[in-house]
């Protein structure tokens, strides 16, 4: 698997292609990061809707991940992404071209359908490799293209700075924001017309129904419902803290409306949960045991990615100005060591994938590294400012590093528990990692950073204990192929698997 990684041809290809346009929608998705500051100066925002800013660029990507997840099993992760990645230009110009806070939180709520781009490469290269590689495939997946966290935090205010000679201004963010989503759309044309869904010769596997996840049990079908209700309460978190005083988003009445809008929608979720699986609700169909799946196992991954990438997404949020305040550095310095953690991604996540691979229990893989994660951010707990800034970084690197892995894990084990499904269920392991992000960034933005880290450390401890007991290794965790799927479907020959 790894020697292939230097080859542009076959299922690498397929790879490379992919994880770079997951790539473009992370440097797009945290495009506003790396200009907070200058933003907030210029448009003359309180640092209450700062922020609120970074919680609206994570609120939408819970519904969007959902819903994606299952426009890909319909229609297959080459037309998904392709038309993500040409929606990306549309919340970036209005970024770009945004006036005041209004224009930004609508701006910024439209951009988190993009950061929903994560849930189609999950389907497609679980396509194109067996579960014996799905690990390190999906790690290598989910970091490099995560590094747009980093990209968009280096590169975009060099870009910036750049601009700036040409116009003869200040530092020009509008420029380097507009200029992400663009090169995204030119992506999403290339994309859809040099990659495929499956290798020549292997069936895309489609749900046979529409509407929402197909359960197999009724316990299941209960599971899923509390899971959906899950992620309407994130997003009325979100509108509870946009009708704050300190905040002048919404008003009461358009809160309770808000409240309102969302009960609805969980009721028309419900709803549709119900209509696809009536027959097993009312006793009229029976899944035999080879099409069984458990929603609780779902649920738990939920759960798990809740405290690996939730918590991630708030320490790339809040890192720079941790280090700003706490340490007294300057802003860019404070950004520079901050980037550290998104860089990670380029080994950390991948390493997560690979030892669920090698080490031989994908359970015991997820359960070892949510206590590093525990542990991790624990130790950040305790970080003040009479601590020798090295020793800071280092304790940063490991939460990173284990957070990250864990992601790599989580995603080890997503493909593996219903194939024609894979899509809507990574779109709701997904959203969850959003709502963790949600959380705990209300949490952040309500107290303080050790409340944060505390917090992180404690969830991830619990989803330790809980994966230890109740997660289960998923059946043909290291097969050469699918279920249902013969090796020579998976590796047949052919001009685009040459080299294979």
């Amino acid at each position: 698997m790894l020697k292939g990684l230097l080859s542009f041809t076959g299922r690498y290809r397929i790879l490379h292609q992919t994880w770079f346009a997951f790539f473009l929608t992370f440097v797009c998705w945290f495009n506003f990061a790396p200009f907070a500051t200058t933003i907030g100066k210029q448009l003359h925002l309180a640092p209450e809707q700062i922020k609120t800013l970074g919680i609206c660029n994570l609120a939408l990507t819970i519904p969007a991940r959902i819903i994606i997840g299952m426009l890909l099993d319909r229609f297959g992760p080459r037309k998904t992404y392709s038309m993500l990645l040409m929606f990306a230009v549309v919340p970036c110009m209005a970024t770009a071209l945004s006036q005041n806070f209004s224009q930004l939180v609508i701006s910024r709520l439209l951009m988190g359908i993009v950061g929903a781009g994560f849930v189609v490469g999950i389907r497609m290269v679980a396509e194109w490799f067996p579960p014996k590689d799905i690990g390190i495939a999906q790690g290598l997946y989910g970091g490099w293209g995560n590094f747009g966290a980093f990209g968009a935090e280096f590169a975009l205010p060099l870009i910036a700075v750049a601009a700036s000679f040409m116009t003869g201004g200040a530092s020009n963010w509008r420029l380097a924001i507009a200029l992400t989503g663009i090169i995204a759309a030119i992506y999403g044309v290339i994309y859809f017309n040099t990659v495929q869904d499956t290798p020549p010769g292997k069936t895309y596997k489609r749900p046979k129904k529409n509407g929402s996840l197909e359960v197999t049990s009724v316990k299941s079908f209960w599971a899923m419902i509390v899971s959906n209700f899950g992620l309407i309460f994130a997003l009325g978190l979100l509108a509870w803290r946009l009708e704050q005083k300190n905040i002048h988003f919404l008003t009461l009445s358009q809160m309770y409306l808000v409240w309102v809008a969302l009960a609805g929608l969980f009721a028309y979720q419900s709803y549709q949960a119900y209509k696809v699986n009536r027959e097993l609700l009312t006793g009229k169909k029976i899944y035999a045991p080879s099409e069984r799946y458990q929603f609780g196992q779902v649920a738990l991954l939920e759960f798990t990615y809740i405290t690996n990438f939730g918590s991630e997404l708030a320490a790339v949020s809040m890192l720079p100005a941790f280090f700003e305040r706490t340490f007294g550095l300057e802003h860019v310095v404070a950004g520079m060591i901050a980037s550290i953690y998104p860089f990670m991604n380029l080994i950390s996540r991948p390493s997560g994938g690979l030892i669920s691979d090698k080490f031989g229990s994908r359970k015991w893989t997820m359960t070892i590294i949510s206590m590093g994660i525990g542990v991790s951010y624990l130790m950040a707990h305790f970080i003040n400012k009479n601590w020798p800034i090295p020793v800071a970084i280092a304790v940063t690197v490991l939460a990173a590093y284990f957070a990250q892995a864990g992601c790599g894990a989580t995603y080890g084990i997503v493909p593996l528990i219903k194939k024609e499904s894979t899509g809507q269920i990574a779109g709701n392991v997904g959203a969850y990692g959003n709502f963790g992000g949600v959380v705990y960034l209300t949490i952040y933005s309500l107290t303080n950073p050790p409340t944060l880290f505390a917090t992180m450390g404690i969830a991830a401890l619990i989803c330790a204990f809980m994966c230890a007991f109740f997660l289960k290794e998923p059946k043909g965790s290291f097969a050469g192929a699918y279920e249902g799927e013969s090796p020579e479907t998976a590796t047949r020959k052919s001009p685009i698997l040459a080299e294979e």
